[in-house]
């Protein structure tokens, strides 16, 4: 079960990654109309992985792994926890902007697919990335035991 559990955590963030820079390489200045709901998909597959990460982990911290009492006595942990949080609020604009997109789209219209607006979805997308490198950091910190109060 606990392999399994790791392996599901793992591919979870992998994929959030993959349609992260996904989004990233379709979301350009050159940005087709007819490519938008393609990009709403991919943000919507990202929320998915997103979800089955936090999921995953949360049943690593309290079902298997290494028990609860060495997550959550680990200041690095919640160092993780608070990257995956403003990843998470960081993921917020690009989504309404690729929403409101999509729902002008859906409604029939033609929307102006603002260059201004797409440097910003790239921007906050890029930074998402950058807070996401240090995930994995911080979790081999963990499984190594730093942190924890000897």
């Amino acid at each position: 079960m606990d392999a399994a559990l790791a392996y599901l955590h793992f591919a979870s963030i992998m994929l959030l990654t993959a349609f992260l820079v996904s989004e990233l390489c379709l979301c350009t200045p050159r940005l087709r109309l007819e490519q938008v709901p393609t990009l709403a998909r991919l943000d919507l597959l990202y929320l998915i992985a997103a979800l089955a990460a936090l999921a995953s982990g949360a049943l690593r911290v309290f079902v298997t792994g290494k028990g609860a009492g060495f997550y959550l006595g680990n200041p690095v942990f919640y160092i993780k926890l608070a990257l995956f949080l403003a990843i998470g609020l960081v993921s917020i604009s690009p989504t309404v902007q690729f929403l409101r997109w999509r729902r002008a789209l859906d409604a029939g219209e033609q929307p102006v697919l603002q260059t201004d607006d797409i440097r910003t979805a790239r921007r906050y997308m890029w930074l998402e990335l950058a807070l996401l490198t240090f995930v994995p950091l911080m979790a081999v910190l963990m499984a190594r035991g730093i942190g924890l109060q000897h």
